[in-house]
């Protein structure tokens, strides 16, 4: 059974005690002191309206080492053509309201009117990103995410473009690697990130690796630049 959260601890179990689909805990809030600490311990929430705040383990876990990402042929061309303009925390509400849009019509949001208040405020204490890809002046797509030492920790990402999440997901790989990043948490499997790189590891030894990652200081405030 997941364990219920007291309202006010920001505490959580240990990790070993998540169920085989990686549900750990129900409960508690979306304050910035308990999404740190979530994703302290490699923890994030994952729920939707009507329901109470699922948080979430999963084991193996899905990751990006940015020295491996894959930029296969055929988007090496579109980055070298610069089809898309990339820049940083530029427009972070727009971004997690686009990534909500695009859930919302794909099978029902899971970006819930809390879960865009607690990571916005994630955002204005300087822990959470967003990456922006630009075609002609128009927002076309891009993700949003959690930072805290060597660990960049993804959440969700949109294109209303062809190929605009994959080039900023990949400007984003090239950044971090530049800024010595250890590790792309991308939480759960998908086709798309697989394509860039991304594998399977096991829980434990993500745990290793994150806790190796926040001993590296955290880069906070504003990522804003353009590439």
């Amino acid at each position: 059974m997941p364990c219920l959260l007291n309202p006010g601890d920001t505490g959580f179990p240990d990790t070993a005690t998540a169920d085989e689909d990686g549900l750990l805990a129900v409960g508690g809030d979306l304050s910035v002191p308990r999404l740190l600490s979530a994703y302290g311990r490699g923890i994030f929430p994952w729920y939707s309206d009507g329901y109470p705040i699922l948080w979430w383990t999963p084991d193996p876990r899905f990751v990006l080492f940015p020295e491996k990402l894959h930029v296969s042929s055929s988007m090496k061309r579109v980055l070298k053509k610069k089809e898309f303009t990339i820049t940083f925390d530029t427009v972070f509400e727009k971004v997690i309201d686009e990534c909500r849009r695009a859930e919302r019509r794909e099978k029902g949001t899971w970006i819930t009117d809390a879960i865009v208040d607690g990571y916005t405020a994630l955002h204005r204490e300087g822990y959470c990103h967003s990456i922006e890809a630009w075609k002609d002046g128009e927002l076309s797509g891009g993700l949003y995410g959690v930072s805290l030492g060597s660990v960049f920790f993804g959440e969700s990402m949109f294109a209303k473009t062809r190929n605009a999440s994959k080039a900023a997901f990949i400007e984003l790989a090239a950044k971090l690697k530049e800024w010595n990043f250890s590790l792309i948490d991308c939480q759960v499997h998908t086709a798309h990130l697989e394509s860039l790189g991304a594998e399977m590891i096991g829980r434990t030894e993500f745990e290793a690796r994150l806790a190796e990652g926040l001993k590296a200081g955290t880069r906070r405030g504003s990522w804003g630049e353009k590439r």
